[in-house]
C-alpha cells in the first residue's frame, strides 16, 4: 500500500514539473516578445530581458500565491526551473563554474527585490508606486521617459486581472496564457 502510494507522489512532481516547464516557457516567450524592446522602450540588453522574465514570473508567481496551498507545489517547481535555466544560461554564455554560484545568487536577490518591489506597488492605493517601480527596475535611472513605463504598468495590471481570471485548474495544469501587449499609440 505504502508503494502505490509513493508510485502516485512520484506521477504527482513528475506533473508538477511538467506545467512548471509549461509556464516557464510560456513566460519566457512572453518576457521577449519584440514589441517590448521596440514599442515599449524596454533596453535590449542582457540586464533588460532579464528584468522583463522576472516581471512575468514575479506576477505568474503572485497569482500561484492567490491558489493557497495547491499553488505551492508549482510555485516551488517553477522557480528551481526559472533558476535551473538562469544557471545554464550563464554557463552557456561562458561564465566558469566558480561565478556561477555568485552570479545566481545576485540574480536571486534581485528576482526577489523586484518582485517584492511590484508586489507591494500593486497592493499600494497609490498607481503612481507601480510606475515608480517598473521605472526604477525595468528602464533605470538612464531612462527617464516614464510614458513607456506608464504604458507597461497599464499592461502590467492587465497581466494581473488576466491571470487572476484564470481558473485554478488550468494556472496549476501549466496552461497559462498572458493577454495582448498594448499596441504602440499612433502619432
Amino acid at each position: 500500500m505504502a508503494i502505490i502510494g509513493w508510485l502516485k507522489g512520484l506521477r504527482g512532481r513528475s506533473a508538477c514539473k511538467e506545467a512548471a516547464h509549461r509556464t516557464y516557457i510560456t513566460t519566457v516567450a512572453q518576457a521577449r516578445l519584440p514589441a517590448f524592446y521596440a514599442d515599449l522602450g524596454v533596453p535590449d540588453t542582457l540586464e533588460g530581458r532579464f528584468d522583463l522574465i522576472v516581471l512575468h514570473a514575479g506576477l505568474m508567481f503572485r497569482r500561484l500565491r492567490k491558489s493557497g496551498q495547491a499553488g505551492r507545489p508549482l510555485s516551488d517547481a517553477l522557480f528551481a526551473v526559472m533558476f535551473d535555466d538562469l544557471d545554464q544560461n550563464l554557463r552557456e554564455m561562458g561564465v566558469g563554474d566558480m561565478g556561477v554560484g555568485k552570479r545566481v545568487k545576485k540574480m536571486a536577490q534581485a528576482f526577489y527585490g523586484r518582485c517584492k518591489a511590484y508586489d507591494d506597488a500593486l497592493d499600494s492605493s497609490d498607481p503612481a508606486d507601480l510606475v515608480e517601480a517598473i521605472q526604477r527596475n525595468v528602464y533605470g535611472p538612464a531612462m527617464e521617459d516614464s510614458q513607456n513605463a506608464k504604458r507597461l504598468t497599464d499592461y502590467v495590471r492587465d497581466v494581473v486581472v488576466h491571470l487572476d481570471g484564470l481558473q485554478d485548474s488550468v494556472v496549476l495544469a501549466g496552461d497559462v496564457s498572458f493577454p495582448p501587449l498594448p499596441t504602440r499609440p499612433s502619432a
